[in-house]
């Protein structure tokens, strides 16, 4: 038997490198690839439901007006920007993808891996539709259903839990900004 060193009995100790052994990914991205998949099921999941339940149904009303439920097959990007560009928005979105899993290599922030998780999440959601949905590859229309205080988005637009968590994991990146943290666990300082 080998003796591999002294053992910590301490609960969140980090194992020893051992020599030549891959370093095993910091926590930060585990937590940022556990929330991004986390996120993917869920909105695949709300998806799947919203076509099978409301397809050629009129929006369903939920607490008294507050939430509809209308099912929206959006071409184009939030808010009804960009109709007829879902071949650029999904170019964008793999690069946002490709953005997000470059930049995990030096993650070391747990503001920043909740941000990028849920952004990451979102963007895998919508990527989902707008490769595997109608009209075809690149060019499928994204699945929306919620709809708040109108049944077809005249008061807000209609959106999904994709485009949630696309707004809140930006909320969550501006304000590490407005913090001065940066993703890799460092401060900005201010210069005088």
């Amino acid at each position: 038997m080998r003796d591999n060193g002294p053992v910590s009995t301490e609960p969140n100790a980090e194992p020893e490198a051992v020599p030549g052994a891959p370093a095993p990914p910091p926590r930060r991205v585990l937590l940022l690839g556990v929330l991004a998949a986390v996120v993917l099921a869920l909105d695949i999941a709300t998806k799947v439901v919203a076509v099978a339940e409301l397809e050629g149904r009129q929006p369903v009303e939920l607490f008294g007006g507050l939430l509809y439920l209308p099912l929206v097959r959006n071409p184009g990007a939030a808010f009804g920007m960009a109709e007829g560009w879902t071949f650029v928005l999904a170019l964008i979105a793999f690069g946002v993808v490709g953005f997000i899993l470059w930049i995990a290599r030096k993650l070391r922030s747990v503001g920043w891996a909740i941000g990028l998780g849920l952004v990451l999440g979102g963007a895998l959601g919508n990527l989902v539709d707008r490769v595997f949905r109608a009209p075809g590859p690149l060019r499928g229309h994204v699945v929306d259903f919620i709809s708040v205080l109108d049944p077809w988005g005249g008061f807000f637009p209609v959106f999904n839990l994709a485009d949630s968590a696309i707004c809140v994991g930006g909320g969550v990146i501006v304000l590490m900004a407005l913090l001065q943290r940066d993703y890799d666990g460092t401060r900005v300082e201010k210069k005088a």
